[in-house]
Formats: C-alpha cells, sequence, structure tokens
C-alpha cells in the first residue's frame, strides 16, 4: 500500500485514498491495534472480522522538491523523492485539501529513480513526463526534508489486504538555527473497493485514540513550521474600476485582470491533467490581445508588438484545443463502438481507431506548445506584459487621462459597426470564411463590453450575455470548419501534415461519415441565424448606446479618436493547417458555400471564460445536437 513500489500504475493505482490523522501520543493506536481482530458492521448481511499483521519498521528520507519560482507547488502538486534501503523513488502527488474527516483522495504516481537523481527523469514515465511539462528548463531544488520511522499494520479482510495502518514518528528538519519541527501522525490508506466498508473501523480508531483529523499534510505543516509557503499569483495592481476612472485605468486594469488568468492557468496548461486550464489559458490570451488593441491609443508604443506575440501564442494554444474539441465530441458517441463491437465482436471500432489517431495529433500538438512555453520568447513577452502593469512610473499618452466615459462609447460604437457590416456581408453571401469574419468581430464587441462593464455599473452585461449566444453558434460553426477539413484529411489517408498516414477502410468511412453531419449540422445551424443576427441592432443595443452616450457627459467632449484598425483578423483554424494537406476541391467549395457549422455543444465550451465576471456561463452555451441524432443530455 503506502510507499510501495506500484511499477506502471494503473488508472487505479494513480488514486492515493487515506486517513490522515494527528495524534498526540501514539501508544494508544499500538493497544487499539494489539487489541485486532475486529469485527465490523459492514453493512452486509454478516460483520466482517478484520485482522493486522505486523510488518517491519521502516526509515523513510523524504525529500521535497519544486523549482525556484515554485512551479509544482503552484500547479497544485508536491514532488517528492524517497530513500528506503538501497532504492530511491519519485512520487508526484497533487495537493488538494483533506475532508473533514481526515480523508483524501489525490493522483499519485510513482516511479524508481536511477542513480543520476531527478536531473535523468526520463520523458515518458508518469513522474517525468509531469514534472518535466510542469518544470520547463527549470532546475529541481530541495524545498524541506522530512524523516520518518514507520512502523505499518497490514489490514486484511478474509486473507485481502484491504488497508495499511501506519504509525509515523516524523522530523522535518529545521534551517540552521531553527529547532526541527516533530510530528506523530496516523495514517490508514485504503484500496478503492474498501472505503466504505473499513469507515467505521478508521472511525472507531479515531474516536478510540483521541485522534484528530489532519488538515495539513507533512509537507504542508513542514512549510507552515518553516515560515514558507507556496506563492499565490502575484499582485499585479488594482483592476476595478467605476464611472470616474479615467481610459488609462480602465485600460491597465482590463489587462492586469486577464494577465493574472493567464499566468494562474500556465502551470495546470503544462501539466496537462485537466483540459479546463488550457481553455481558459487561451481565452485570456486572446482577451489580452483584445484588449491591448482596443486600448492602443492610450497604451505604450510597445504593447502593439505584445499583441502579436500574444497572437502567436494563442496559435500554440489553439491547435491543441481544437483537437480537445474533436475528441470530445467522438467520445460523446460512444454508441458506435458498442455497437460495432456487438456486431464484429473483435478488434478495434472505427471511433476508437480514429480518437487514437486524433490522440496522437494532440500529443504532437503538445510538444510544440510545451517547447513554445520553455521559449525565450514567451519569458520576454511574461515580463514585458507584467512590467507595463505593475510599473509605477509608466508614461502613457495625454489622452490616457481622459475620462472614460467620455471615449469608451466611440470606441465600443466602432466595434459595433464593424460587426454589422460583416453580418450584413455574412447575411448575403451565406460563406463560411464571412461567418468566420463576422464571428472575430463579434468577439471584439463583446470583449470590449466586458472591458466597459466597470465603468456602467453592469448595463452592458444583459446585451454581452445575448451576443455571447450569437458567438457561441459562430464558434461551434468555426469548430465544424476546422474539423471536416482534419477528418477529410484522415479519410484521405493523410496527417495534417500531409504525410501518408495508413488507416482502416472503417476508420476511413467513419471520419468521411462525421465530416458529412458537421456539414449537415452546419446548414441547420445557418437556417437559424436571419432571427439571432437582428440582436445586433435590436432594442437591447439601442439602450445600450443611449445609456452610454448619456454617461459621457455634456461637457466633456472626446479627444480620443477610435482607432483606425480595429482587431486584426484571427487566421482562419483552416488556413492553419499544413498547406501541403491535399486539397479537395468539392469539399472546399462545399466549405466556401456553407452556412455556418457547427455540432452539438461541446461540454468544453470554446467561448466562455468562467473566470469573467458579470457573465452567466449558464446561458453562454447554444443547445446542440448530437450528428447521429443524439441528445447530448445537457
Amino acid at each position: 500500500m503506502a510507499g510501495e513500489d506500484r511499477g506502471t500504475p494503473t488508472a487505479a493505482d494513480q488514486t492515493e485514498i487515506e486517513w490522515q490523522f494527528d495524534a498526540l501520543d501514539l501508544r494508544p493506536v499500538e493497544r487499539w491495534v494489539t487489541a485486532l481482530p475486529a469485527n465490523v458492521d459492514s453493512g452486509l448481511k454478516e460483520p466482517i472480522t478484520v485482522t493486522a499483521l505486523a510488518k517491519p519498521v521502516r526509515r523513510l528520507s523524504d525529500r521535497y522538491l519544486d523549482t525556484e519560482d515554485w512551479r509544482i507547488g503552484r500547479a497544485g502538486y508536491v514532488l517528492r523523492t524517497r530513500r528506503r534501503g538501497q532504492g530511491t523513488e519519485v512520487t508526484l502527488k497533487d495537493s488538494r485539501p483533506a475532508e473533514a474527516s481526515g480523508l483524501r483522495r489525490r493522483l499519485e504516481v510513482t516511479e524508481a529513480l536511477g542513480p543520476d537523481g531527478v536531473e535523468a527523469l526520463g520523458a515518458t514515465g508518469p513522474v517525468g513526463r509531469r514534472v518535466r511539462a510542469v518544470a520547463g528548463h527549470r532546475a529541481l531544488h530541495q524545498v524541506i526534508e522530512v524523516r520518518t520511522r514507520r512502523r505499518a499494520f497490514a489490514l486484511r479482510v478474509s486473507g485481502e489486504e484491504a488497508a495499511e495502518l501506519a504509525m509515523d514518528e516524523t522530523v522535518i528538519s529545521a534551517r540552521p538555527g531553527q529547532r526541527p519541527v516533530h510530528l506523530n501522525r496516523v495514517e490508514v490508506e485504503v484500496a478503492p473497493p474498501w472505503v466504505d466498508t473499513l469507515a467505521p473501523l478508521v472511525a472507531s480508531l479515531r474516536d478510540s485514540c483521541g485522534l484528530r483529523p489532519a488538515t495539513l499534510s507533512k509537507f504542508e505543516a513542514g512549510l507552515l513550521a518553516l515560515g514558507m509557503e507556496v506563492p499565490g499569483p502575484p499582485d499585479l495592481g488594482d483592476t476595478e474600476v467605476n464611472q470616474d476612472s479615467t481610459v488609462g485605468e480602465v485600460a491597465l486594469a482590463v489587462i492586469r485582470r486577464h494577465l493574472g488568468v493567464l499566468l494562474a492557468r500556465e502551470p495546470g496548461t503544462r501539466l496537462g491533467e485537466d483540459i479546463e486550464d488550457l481553455h481558459q489559458m487561451r481565452v485570456a490570451t486572446r482577451r489580452l490581445r483584445a484588449a491591448l488593441d482596443f486600448f492602443a491609443d492610450v497604451l505604450p508604443p510597445r504593447s502593439r508588438s505584445m499583441s502579436s506575440e500574444l497572437a502567436w501564442m494563442a496559435e500554440m494554444l489553439g491547435h491543441v484545443r481544437d483537437l480537445d474539441v474533436q475528441i470530445e465530441h467522438i467520445e460523446g458517441i460512444g454508441i458506435w463502438s458498442a455497437t460495432w463491437h456487438r456486431l464484429v465482436g473483435t478488434g478495434d471500432s472505427p471511433v476508437d481507431e480514429l480518437l487514437s489517431v486524433l490522440a496522437g495529433d494532440r500529443e504532437r500538438a503538445r510538444l510544440i506548445l510545451l517547447e513554445s512555453l520553455d521559449s525565450p520568447r514567451w519569458d520576454r513577452l511574461v515580463a514585458g506584459l507584467t512590467s507595463m502593469v505593475t510599473h509605477r512610473q509608466l508614461r502613457l499618452p495625454a489622452g490616457a487621462r481622459q475620462r472614460a466615459t467620455a471615449v469608451l462609447p466611440d470606441l465600443v460604437e466602432n466595434r459595433h459597426r464593424a460587426v454589422v457590416k460583416a453580418a450584413r456581408r455574412a447575411g448575403r453571401s451565406g460563406a463560411a470564411g464571412d461567418f468566420h469574419r463576422l464571428r472575430i468581430r463579434c468577439k471584439r464587441l463583446r470583449y470590449s463590453l466586458e472591458f466597459t462593464s466597470g465603468v456602467y455599473g453592469g448595463r452592458t452585461e444583459r446585451f454581452t450575455r445575448r451576443l455571447a449566444l450569437l458567438q457561441d453558434t459562430l464558434g461551434l460553426m468555426q469548430d465544424a470548419d476546422v474539423a471536416t477539413i482534419r477528418l477529410w484529411s484522415l479519410a484521405t489517408g493523410s496527417d495534417p501534415e500531409g504525410r501518408p498516414r495508413e488507416m482502416s477502410a472503417e476508420a476511413a468511412f467513419f471520419a468521411g461519415a462525421m465530416a458529412e453531419q458537421y456539414r449537415a449540422h452546419s446548414e441547420q445551424l445557418l437556417g437559424g441565424m436571419p432571427k439571432r443576427l437582428k440582436l445586433l441592432e435590436g432594442n437591447q443595443w439601442e439602450r445600450l448606446q443611449s445609456h452610454m452616450d448619456q454617461r459621457r457627459g455634456v461637457q466633456e467632449q472626446p479627444v480620443l479618436q477610435p482607432p483606425g484598425s480595429a482587431l486584426r483578423a484571427l487566421p482562419d483554424p483552416s488556413a492553419a493547417l499544413p498547406v501541403s494537406v491535399p486539397a479537395v476541391p468539392d469539399v472546399q467549395a462545399a466549405l466556401a458555400s456553407w452556412p455556418v457549422p457547427v455540432w452539438g455543444t461541446s461540454q468544453i465550451d470554446r467561448n466562455t471564460d468562467v473566470s469573467d465576471p458579470g457573465l452567466d456561463s449558464s446561458s453562454s452555451t447554444t443547445p446542440g445536437i448530437d450528428p447521429f441524432g443524439i441528445p447530448d443530455g445537457r
């Protein structure tokens, strides 16, 4: 159980489940263990009998490691090496808090450590690949050292080891001049199937021996005792604005807010355990770029180059994100796999094969993303943005001193005119490319309204929510365009770089069928687009425009002219695919004439940023239809 060498962990092995208790004295626990066997009311027909078998006493030497900037800790994980006898292992655990009962459920992966230490960890092991992704090129160093004398007992039920009870006498090494920290800790690590069964026994142990649920892990207790802590997000400055703020103050507050999200999401994006981290980091890059362009005339000239650098990172994140969305959509039609196995009985289904191909593409895109995050180019961009918003003597153009209420109406209305123009063009042509441009302009307008929400006391939020619904639909249509081109390339036997790829005829047929379903659903969504576009010139917009004009003030005349050009158009994701992908004339023509493609609502909403204030995320999605007619259940 605890600390044993598991080899390559399975999905079940990767979850550590244990109760942790602090003890004033371990002798009551010793007496409790010697009193076993004990009968436990497990809720079954008859009580079960639990016996204890003593294990040899072990002496453990643990070193906890992190980078100088605490990348592993900020990602929510703890890295530990443990020396036992002649061998050393390295373990990565997440740092999620314990429940009130002292029970912790957390990721735990372990691999053997060679004589060259953590510096020689490979990129394929369960620990090595995660550590390399998070730490990048940063060196690891020791944070604290913990030494433990462990007396352990195997708790058995009908001859099967169901749990391990460990009594730990722990010493946390101190810095020179400090006294070491002593802990008495009782840990009961239990195999997943036995959690509920053994819970009454653990409660008896706790109550009989005067134990207290441990709210801190040994690592956390050591940091607290030694006056150390994992740093939180950097203090970038004030993010609050009001009706009296200047436009320069609004600009810097908006940039600080989304830069904070970007920095907070980077460790999780590197780790790759939760795809939502990557999604929110991508959204933050987009909003930052939009803010730099929207407020360009009141920011230092260097901000313009930062905008193009953010576009580079958004593209790197986008390659992975697009594959996440496609994989999720295909995983949602698992009925195909079930039907295949029922009819054929052997071999991978076309769904499984296609998912395997897309997963390979995603892994390659993720490696490129990690290389980008480890590059000096990314470090310079983050340093430049941070310096700009934290510089106390930052010199802004004269126009930045204007009251925001005098300047913002012209900037917002400029964005609105661009949206209306794009909507009319898309409505006339029905072309996918025109709807893609409309989506970009809707995004710019939506972001500009979010940026100004605090100035207008939240009066922009109602129109923004409606605009988000339109943008979601347009976004799903763009997802379908990207997916169709990728799926068609798979069906015709080439990878994204245009190289031949072997795929079974069944999987190629399935990929082609999926592409057709995307196209058909796009046409369905296009049919409802004229009604959705009425929002852009409806009563809600007119009321919002009137409110902004009233707040402008009779005495104040804006001196800041609307920027000559709005956001540069984001590259069409289909254009981002390598040019070597074989062109298919009839499909390309179909794409050009499609009424915006979309299918289903992804569980990972591509537009909603849960960190944005004032947005009701539950209302920013469009009910979708599974391409095979299966309701998405949401």
